[in-house]
């Protein structure tokens, strides 16, 4: 739920006079144990294990430094300049046992929430990790910008469901932009209110999807600023610090694991605790205890414990890529330190839910390789595995690991299909045939340019046959291709989605080096890249002897050809069925609530970042609003807060830190997308969602 605003009451009414009474009293009856008057942040039960099971680093210095013996050091997060909110997560808040709305209207929310001031029993501590990054070992990295403000005890009465989810009995805490840790490298600490707006919202929207996720309690900015060159293009510009507050049992992750790597063959780094055997079994009985209790206790043998572990962060990792391809989400960077313990999703940074259908999407304009495209996550996520493996040696023994990692590929396409069946209303019977008729439809898909979202969606429209329709199914075939038709992409989006990449006299040069200096030639690129580039020249080609006509034509035919072998699975599900109704009933409703309606496309996050840089969060709080709904339609949430009201907000929606200004984009187009014709939540990207870039 969002929060639109305080509402004005008692505690918005500042009399000096009865300020000061209050304060008096609340301090009187503090000393007599009593908890009346506090903010409720300052009543959370802290009870920072991490802290205790794991080392810390001993020293004090502050800056950038090495590392060496400890899993967290203590850091003493920077305040903002007149912190304030943007927006809450009322049901990420209650995990804590916070109301949103009472800590939406606290005087000291913002300060607390950005780690501006310190909550008690808040102990703020930065995580030491190691990573892999884009296939290379990039030795001690760290929480450069996050900061741990302590694990809250689960509050009484919380949801059994996600007790069971969290058996730890508490919710870690951090504030991701709370300034320098000896982590940050060359970087400030500080986050802006773009990425931290992308991070609030993906973080919810997946919660709300149904995918295992960190969470996001809220979103602070403030009028302190930072330097960021946006496109690295040489024209940096001031932005407003902003923080976000993360929720999850624990943020440990595989790069965790990493800090006793022996110096890598490739680039010589190591991890900063390497020969600290000790401080590795010390860190897999926390986890194992902590967040796997019932491995603990099933398994007393140490090593088949340590092999349980390992199948099920591989099952868990399984199960949750297999629900991103499912949704048509990418990571970006699936690098090792963003890779959770849990199989939650970690760190959202340059992220995309995919809109045209395509196996090649990269959503990460600085990953020119494809490296982490939607297609490669199953296979990079296998790869992280087997570097958590490699980590976890001796404790792991190899031999073990590799068992337990070739079962993955079978895990992952055993959850996929279990999804993806649902996705298409498969419910009573289970066909070898049916991967035909998934990989069908995603090649029809690709050719046609199809909204990945969308088409989903409206296959639940698609009726199954009934007995004496035969003449009718041709009708029946004709109007649902018609249905998925307006989710195809013009014959000028598929031109533009075709455009090589490259500059031909490039391509040119790297195709004859690839054949005369093979080996300078794997130096600077690789046969991946150039094979996508000359596939895009080729499709390109074709596409520019093609009218929109004829593109139509040969789109409709594609969709006719796979309706008709969709319908004839769709027979089989009726067989020995009494109640046709029923069933179709069943299947549409299972249907809808596996294929949702919204998802946080770009063009909607960018909406709402732009509105919010112009000083009006209404748009981040009514976008959060939507995306708690994903799978259902809700009247009255259609279109963004602004249309028709000339930006007009609520009290409370306005930034008060400033006086309005035009509202610069992240994406490549300088224009506000919020002048452009609006489209609703569901819809089709428009036109100039193309233009975004996200780094």
């Amino acid at each position: 739920m969002a929060y639109l605003g305080p509402r004005l009451g008692v505690s918005r009414i500042f009399l000096p006079h009865v300020t000061v009474f209050r304060a008096l009293c609340t301090v009187r009856m503090d000393e007599m144990g009593l908890a009346v008057g506090r903010s409720s942040l300052e009543r959370l039960d802290f009870d920072n294990v991490a802290l205790k099971k794991l080392p810390l680093d001993p020293s004090d210095e502050p800056g950038v430094r090495l590392v060496k013996g400890a899993c967290f050091s203590r850091v003493i997060p920077e305040p903002l300049n007149n912190p304030r909110f943007v927006a809450v997560s009322g049901e990420a808040l209650a995990l804590l046992g916070l109301d949103g709305e009472e800590v939406m209207n606290d005087p000291l929310g913002p300060e607390y929430l950005s780690g501006s001031k310190v909550m008690p029993g808040s102990e703020p501590a930065a995580h030491c990790y190691c990573g892999h990054q884009f296939g290379q070992f990039a030795g001690q990295l760290g929480d450069g910008a996050a900061c741990y403000l302590g694990e809250v005890k689960v509050p009484p009465g919380q949801n059994p469901e996600l007790l069971r989810e969290n058996p730890s009995g508490r919710w870690e805490i951090q504030v991701k932009g709370a300034g320098l840790t000896p982590y940050s490298r060359k970087a400030d600490g500080r986050k802006v209110l773009r990425s931290s707006i992308r991070e609030f919202l993906c973080s919810e929207a997946m919660f709300f999807l149904g995918i295992p996720t960190t969470r996001a309690g809220s979103v602070v900015t403030s009028d302190s600023k930072v330097i960021r060159d946006i496109y690295y293009s040489g024209n940096p510009r001031y932005e407003k610090c902003s923080v976000v507050l993360r929720i999850a049992p624990t943020f440990l992750r595989f790069g965790s694991f990493e800090i006793f790597k022996p110096a890598d063959e490739f680039t010589g780094r190591q991890g900063p605790s390497y020969g600290r055997e000790e401080i590795r079994g010390q860190m897999l009985d926390y986890v194992i205890e902590m967040f796997y209790p019932e491995i603990q206790r099933d398994h007393p043998d140490r090593v088949e414990r340590n092999v349980a572990f390992f199948r099920e962060v591989m099952s868990r990792t399984a199960r949750l890529v297999a629900q991103w391809q499912c949704v048509g989400f990418c990571h970006g960077v699936l690098n090792t330190d963003n890779m959770s313990v849990l199989g939650l999703t970690l760190d959202y940074g340059p992220y995309g839910f995919m809109d045209r259908f395509d196996p090649d999407f990269v959503c990460n304009a600085s990953d020119n390789s494809g490296r982490y495209s939607y297609k490669a996550q199953p296979a990079i996520c296998r790869w992280n595995l087997v570097k958590l493996a490699e980590a976890l040696a001796p404790e792991l023994p190899p031999d073990r690991a590799k068992a337990v990692i070739d079962e993955y590929l079978d895990q992952f396409n055993r959850f996929y299909l279990e999804n993806m069946r649902k996705k298409l209303g498969l419910l009573r019977k289970e066909e070898p045939e049916d991967e035909i008729l998934i990989t069908e439809l995603l090649r029809t898909m690709h050719d046609t340019g199809a909204d990945f979202t969308n088409t989903f969606r409206n296959l639940a429209q698609i009726s199954c046959p009934s007995e004496g329709e035969t003449e009718r199914d041709e009708e029946i075939v004709r109007k649902a291709a018609e249905l998925l038709l307006e989710q195809c992409a013009s014959l000028e989006e598929l031109k533009s989605a075709n455009t090589p990449t490259m500059d031909p006299r490039e391509l040119s040069m790297l195709l004859s080096m690839a054949q005369s200096n093979p080996a300078l030639f794997e130096m600077i690129s690789d046969r991946a890249t150039i094979a996508r580039q000359l596939d895009r020249m080729s499709k390109l080609k074709v596409l520019l002897e093609t009218s929109q006509d004829e593109l139509r034509a040969r789109q409709a035919q594609e969709w006719t050809s796979w309706i008709a072998l969709y319908r004839k699975r769709l027979a089989r599900e009726l067989e020995g069925q009494s109640d046709v109704q029923a069933v179709q009933e069943e299947r549409a409703s299972v249907m809808d609530g596996a294929n949702p309606r919204v998802v946080l496309r770009n063009y909607i996050a960018q909406n709402a970042i732009e509105a919010a840089e112009s000083g009006d969060f209404s748009e981040v709080r009514r976008v959060l609003k939507v995306l708690g709904k994903p799978f259902s339609s809700q009247p009255g949430l259609e279109l963004p807060a602004w249309v028709g009201s000339h930006r007009r907000t609520e009290q409370g929606e306005r930034d008060e830190g400033e006086e309005p200004q035009q509202g610069t984009s992240s994406s490549s187009s300088s224009s506000s997308s919020t002048a452009m014709n609006p489209v609703p939540y569901d819809s089709k990207p428009p036109a100039w969602a193309r233009q975004i870039c996200v780094t």
